[in-house]
């Protein structure tokens, strides 16, 4: 016969024997008897199946255990680890940016916004400055010249005097002519 005849055979015979341990736990008075001889077929029909994958494939054995101590192992180790080095990194890591990194880029940023805001306010004041000033200075200069058209108009020191005395002249030669008349 070939193998895959007498493992078809023995298991069609431990079908059978399960199917009568069905039958005696029914029908004997004492199930005792019955029990027992089920579970006795239950557990080499076990033992068979296992035997069988064995011999079918040698690795089988291994590889489930394998695998389940793999995915075990893994699965525990990863939470753990995973959770003490996360842990732990951040720690570090804060640590190394409030020592290192912070101060750095205090300085950095205080030295560039010095350098950047210091040259905009110069060049942004010494702008509006010059503008403002040039305002001022065009407004004043016109103020300037309106004044001396002004003085340029009024009659000099000497001139007034003429002036006076041409008036007290009319004024008196106008007296004279009246007291004439």
């Amino acid at each position: 016969m070939r193998p895959a005849q007498i493992d078809a055979a023995v298991d069609i015979a431990y079908g059978v024997l399960i199917f009568l341990a069905i039958a005696l736990i029914a029908t004997l008075e004492n199930s005792r008897i019955g029990i027992a001889f089920g579970i006795g077929v239950f557990v080499a029909y076990v033992i068979h199946v296992v035997w069988k994958m064995a011999r079918f494939d040698p690795e089988w054995m291994t590889q489930v255990l394998e695998e389940t101590v793999e995915q075990t192992v893994g699965e525990t180790v990863q939470e753990t680890v995973g959770q003490q080095v996360g842990e732990q990194v951040e720690e570090s890591l804060e640590q190394t940016v409030e020592k290192t990194v912070t101060p750095q880029v205090e300085r950095t940023v205080e030295e560039t916004v010095q350098a950047q805001v210091g040259q905009q306010v110069e060049e942004s004041v010494g702008a509006a400055v010059e503008e403002s000033v040039g305002k001022q200075v065009s407004e004043v200069q016109a103020q300037v010249e309106s004044v001396e058209e002004r003085v340029d108009r009024r009659p000099r020191e000497d001139q007034v005097e003429e002036l006076i005395e041409e008036s007290v002249d009319k004024t008196n030669d106008e007296r004279a002519n009246d007291e004439d008349a």
